[in-house]
């Protein structure tokens, strides 16, 4: 506090007369003094808090120098070292490679879902792999499709239909156990430049249709199997010359 007092002396006296005592406080006192000192602190107590909470971040995502824990920044991409990683939000990525002597390996709780768009963001195709198998919403281009071992391999289209094509011939072998093909409708095996061959010990046709004519003498139960030219097949029954144009199956 300070106090400025001016005095004035008259003609005939020593003694100096006060004047009016004005009193000027200079600064902030009272409860604004301790509001500002308590702000001061609490400014103070937070810019502790969140420097300790930035130092603990910085040790727990292992941020470094060349990026964050085991993912690298590179000028062309991310680069994984070593460890494991978890996305909780979707990843976009032009590609996603693994080191040399690794396999790529993506676990997930539920289904893992890839899927491809174009320009206009709309998606052209969709794969998504879960406990039922992998599920694909267009068409598959790949140089070999082979199940677990001891597992099943099962090609299924429930509501459309499925086709294989390959421009130098699809190959289909089962080391141990049966192929089989059904269908609710037809099944078309189809060569446009070549052969169709059934290469094996016994081919069996047990659904046939059996035609009522032919020779009525046969008691030795043989028959030959007959094709329509529309492809359709029948069986007739065998004599010395041919009797499938003595059925009215086709």
């Amino acid at each position: 506090m300070v106090r400025e007092q001016y005095v004035t002396t008259t003609q005939g006296s020593s003694a100096p007369r006060p004047l009016p005592d004005h009193v000027y406080k200079i600064g902030i006192y009272g409860w604004r003094k301790r509001c500002l000192y308590l702000f001061v602190l609490l400014l103070l107590i937070i810019l502790v808090v969140n420097f300790a909470l930035t130092i603990w971040i910085l040790r727990v995502m292992w941020f470094n120098t060349e990026g964050m824990g085991h993912l690298q920044v590179h000028s062309d991409g991310v680069k994984l070292e070593e460890g494991e990683s978890e996305f909780l939000f979707p990843v976009y990525a032009q590609e996603i490679h693994s080191r040399e002597d690794s396999p790529l390996v993506v676990h997930s709780s539920e289904n893992v879902s890839l899927n491809a768009r174009n320009e206009n963001g709309d998606v052209t195709g969709r794969i998504s792999v879960g406990p039922e198998g992998a599920l694909f919403q267009h068409s598959v281009e790949t140089p070999q499709l082979r199940s677990e071992l001891l597992k099943d391999l099962r090609l299924e289209s429930p509501t459309r239909f499925l086709s294989i094509d390959a421009p130098k011939g699809v190959h289909i072998k089962a080391l141990a156990g049966n192929i089989e093909v059904s269908s609710n409708m037809d099944v078309i095996l189809q060569s446009s430049d070549g052969l169709l061959v059934l290469d094996a010990e016994t081919v069996r046709m047990p659904s046939l249709p059996l035609s009522e004519g032919g020779v009525s003498g046969n008691t030795q139960n043989l028959y030959e199997v007959c094709v329509c030219p529309s492809g359709k097949l029948f069986l007739s029954k065998a004599e010395v010359i041919s009797t499938c144009s003595e059925n009215q199956e086709c």
